[in-house]
């Protein structure tokens, strides 16, 4: 086993075929494939299932490519330290709903870990879609919520996939509102004031279920709904329309509009929210570090 053959079993993962692999990689498929093959066989695993479309990683591969990525991770810190050798560029991608406090912890990451040349991806997505990412290995990463209402369902899509959900902090439910909102006075809101106003959730595509829900409410819950994809819009329509959206609380006037204002929800429930991993793996610097960024900013200890 060397280092090189680590470096081409991470390059094929990443993209999803021998082909692309080769052109990323400067080499020639035939050699490629020899390699990955001689590694499947010293470490007595099959990392690939081969198809006409590509490749696809198995579970024995997931846990070989963890080992892999962490070797590689070291073997880049000990060149840093003694200075020999040219560094892999830094690469990590995680997946999360819609939260202020996870686009915060990716900056210091990009800024803490600032080099010529990087890969850095930040998927705001929906719910499925994280699991998805997170089981397939696209993301590191996935950060969603837990409730009494999704947990059962949640929970056994998470062991189905071989996830875990590691809780970061509970929240109270909250309402996101202008704040010009009729009322924004208010201390604490209730759901009977709220019921004349547009309530503004993220759409799920095919898993629109309110067990996928990024909101605590179900969406029969409320008499007029706009689903939209992206946070930008939902902001936008919270000041336009003097609607509301549902979530942790937790907003950051720098990267939201200082227009939106937070109020505590009169209702009963709470918010888990948490990371979801690969069970087993062991996580790249990066996203140990984009762990300790979010604790940061959750002020967590």
């Amino acid at each position: 086993m060397t280092l090189q053959q680590l470096a081409y079993l991470v390059a094929v993962a990443e993209c999803g075929s021998i082909t692309d692999a080769a052109e990323r990689l400067f080499i020639s498929q035939p050699s490629l494939s020899a390699a990955i093959h001689n590694l499947e066989k010293e470490m007595g695993v099959t990392a690939f299932v081969r198809s006409n479309k590509g490749v696809a990683v198995t579970r024995e591969g997931e846990e070989l490519l963890s080992f892999a990525r962490m070797l590689l991770e070291q073997a880049d810190i000990m060149q840093e330290h003694f200075g020999a050798g040219r560094r892999r560029d830094p690469r990590f991608c995680v997946s999360c709903q819609h939260y202020s406090f996870a686009v915060n912890a990716f900056v210091d990451v990009v800024q803490q870990y600032d080099a010529d040349r990087y890969s850095f991806i930040l998927r705001e997505t929906q719910t499925g879609e994280i699991i998805d990412d997170v089981s397939s290995g696209r993301s590191e990463l996935g950060l969603l919520y837990l409730c009494e209402s999704n947990e059962s369902v949640l929970s056994k899509l998470l062991r189905k996939n071989e996830l875990v959900f590691e809780e970061l902090f509970t929240a109270e439910p909250h309402v996101f509102i202008s704040r010009d909102h009729p009322l924004a006075a208010r201390a604490r809101i209730t759901l009977d004031e709220l019921r004349p106003y547009p309530y503004l959730v993220f759409e799920q595509g095919e898993r629109n279920s309110f067990y996928f829900s990024e909101e605590l409410l179900s969406m029969l819950d409320m008499p007029k709904t706009i689903q939209v994809r992206d946070r930008a819009t939902l902001f936008s329509l919270v000041i336009g329309l003097n609607g509301f959206t549902v979530s942790s609380g937790i907003i950051d006037q720098k990267l939201n509009s200082p227009s939106i204002i937070a109020r505590p929800l009169d209702m009963d429930g709470s918010m888990r929210i948490g990371l979801i991993r690969k069970k087993n793996v062991v996580l790249s610097r990066y996203a140990v570090s984009y762990v300790a960024a979010l604790k940061k900013h959750l002020s967590i200890d």
